[in-house]
Parts: C-alpha cells; sequence; structure tokens
C-alpha cells in the first residue's frame, strides 16, 4: 500500500520554500526559489512555485501525493483569485493531481509555530501583520496591506524609512546619518559630491527594482542603531511600536484563551536585530511569557496538509518532526 504524501509551499514575497512529507510528519523532501507574490516580487508567481515543487518532488513519486496546501503572501481577499491560479498552474505543471488548498502566508506561519489551533501571531518580514485565530481559522487581522498601503514595520518598510532618511539628509532636509553610506552603497550608487546627482541615483535605483528588494536595506537599519545612529534608531523604535500596536489591536479584539501562545514569524522578528528585541521585550510585558517562533512556514503548510487530510486534531510529535530545526 502506497504511504500517503502531502506537500506544503510558503510562497513569500522574498523566497518560496516547498516540502514534502509522510503523514506522519517525516520529511521527505524540500525545494525552494525566488519569491511568488504577484503584488511585489516581480517576475511570475506561478514559476517560482514549479521550481520549488519540482525541486522538492525529485526522485518521489507525485502520484502519492494526496494534498498539497500552499501558502502565499498577498493572498488574501483582494488577492486570492490571483494567488489559486498561480498556485494551480504550478500544481499541474509539476504533475502533481491530488487536492490543492490554497491559502494565506498567515495561517502557514501561525501553523509552523504550534500546533494549537487558537492563539496570536505577529509577522513581520517582507510584509507585516497582526491575527487573532480561532480554532484554526484567522478571526481578527491587523495590517498586511503591502508595501503601498501598509506593512508597517515589516522590512520594507524599513527600507524604505531608511531610504527617506539618506534622501533627507543628503538634500538637506534632514540630519546626517550613518545609513548614507551603506544604503548607497547596497543600491550600488557611488558617493557624489553633488547632492542632487546622489539624490536622483538612489531614485533611479530604487524605482526600477521590485519593492520587495527594499527589504533588504532593513539590516543595515539595525546595524546602525547598534552603533548609536539616532535616524537609525527612531527608526527601529518605530517599527517596534507599529508591530506591538498591531498585535494589541488583535489582542483586544479578537481575545487570546488562556495560555495560548503568540507566534512571532518573519526575518524581522526571528533574526538578531534591534526590532526582534523590543518586540519579544514588549510581549514578554504584556502576557507574561515569551513567544513561539515559526521558523519553517512550508513545514506549518504542511502541517495543514496533514491535519485536513487526516481530519483530526494535528499530532504534537508530528508538529515537532516537521518544524524541527535542520
Amino acid at each position: 500500500m502506497r504511504t500517503p504524501l502531502v506537500v506544503g509551499v510558503d510562497a513569500g514575497a522574498t523566497s518560496t520554500r516547498c516540502l514534502v512529507s509522510a503523514i506522519d510528519g517525516t520529511v521527505l523532501g524540500r525545494g525552494h526559489a525566488a519569491g511568488a507574490n504577484q503584488n511585489s516580487s516581480g517576475g511570475r508567481p506561478a514559476e517560482a512555485l514549479a521550481g520549488a515543487l519540482r525541486m522538492a518532488l525529485e526522485g518521489l513519486d507525485p502520484a502519492a501525493v494526496e494534498l498539497g496546501v500552499i501558502g502565499a503572501a498577498g493572498a488574501a481577499a483582494a488577492g486570492a483569485a490571483e494567488a489559486r491560479q498561480a498556485a494551480e498552474e504550478a500544481w499541474h505543471a509539476t504533475g502533481l493531481g491530488g487536492a490543492l488548498r490554497s491559502v494565506t502566508d498567515l495561517e502557514v506561519a501561525f501553523s509552523a509555530g504550534t500546533p494549537h489551533r487558537s492563539g496570536l501571531l505577529l509577522l513581520a518580514g517582507t510584509g507585516a501583520a497582526a491575527v487573532a485565530f480561532r480554532d484554526g481559522v484567522p478571526f481578527v487581522r491587523c495590517d498586511g496591506y503591502g508595501w503601498l498601503l501598509g506593512d508597517e514595520g515589516s522590512a520594507v518598510w524599513q527600507g524604505r524609512e531608511a531610504l527617506r532618511a539618506v534622501l533627507c539628509a543628503v538634500d538637506g532636509r534632514g540630519p546626517a546619518t550613518l545609513l548614507t553610506g551603506p544604503v548607497s552603497a547596497a543600491l550600488e550608487v557611488a558617493a557624489q559630491d553633488d547632492p542632487e546627482g546622489h539624490a536622483q541615483a538612489l531614485v533611479r535605483v530604487a524605482y526600477r527594482r521590485p519593492p520587495a528588494a527594499l527589504g533588504l536595506l532593513a539590516p543595515l537599519v539595525g546595524a546602525a542603531a547598534g552603533a548609536g545612529d539616532e535616524v537609525a534608531r527612531g527608526i527601529t523604535a518605530a517599527a517596534a511600536g507599529h508591530l506591538l500596536h498591531a498585535l494589541d489591536v488583535v489582542a483586544r479584539r479578537g481575545g487570546r484563551p488562556a495560555g495560548s501562545p503568540v507566534v512571532l514569524a518573519g526575518s524581522v522578528l526571528l533574526s538578531a536585530g534591534p526590532v526582534a528585541d523590543l518586540v519579544r521585550a514588549g510581549i514578554q510585558e504584556r502576557f507574561g511569557a515569551g513567544p513561539a517562533e515559526a521558523r519553517d512556514g512550508a513545514a506549518g503548510a504542511a502541517a495543514l496538509a496533514v491535519a485536513a487530510l487526516t481530519g483530526s486534531p494535528l499530532d504534537p510529535a508530528v508538529h515537532a518532526r516537521l518544524t524541527v530545526s535542520r
């Protein structure tokens, strides 16, 4: 008798990750590709999804896959149809015939951090959002509106604020900042004696890149803040404030059952840095306990697939096997 397999995919704005597992949580394959967010990644999301799927399925029988869950950034109501279309295109392009479910990156992130079905999620990577979950379903959501309209505190938000601060420093509207050199170098803009020429070169490069690329500037903000730069410190403090405020909103509006987890997800909150430190301290102060961590969104998607396929709450032991550090 063939062992049924599941597929979990976390299609983020910066990268796409895929995991294939047995229903007992044994991981059998992994794949990765470029970002697959139709709003900010550039390129064709279906191609990135298909690339990650092919890599994860290498050496495995696609016919054994009975269910896949693809979680995609930008797949909430406003982008659900496009995300579903890209997922189905990639699914069939890789020869998969099992059932397919398309969900948001928020659902796979929460599932990656805990086997519990209720609690709070705070995500800050390329984008940012806070969510209260009830019985595995997003009940109240705050932000996650994308680089243009929201995602306050995210890597892209920090990168945009850093570039704004550098432009202000260059043209004289704002104070000098240690960010000017590193941000210019990251955008491959040479230092210039002419302030207007320097500013225009930065603007030209920034507008030619996908919005998600601004997130690559976020680590420079943390480094400058650690070096004592007041402008960078202001950006990191504002980022943490936005994120904690969003968490407060969903905790108030959605409630938090006693003992339920607060899950952190995304590179901003799972990497060392001043924003992560401030947010963790704020969570400890508010809830009296530290947060859980969602390190692998693809594992979270696979966990959702296992639970759906078996029709039972996810066994914590299965969750542990799927999400164990590798």
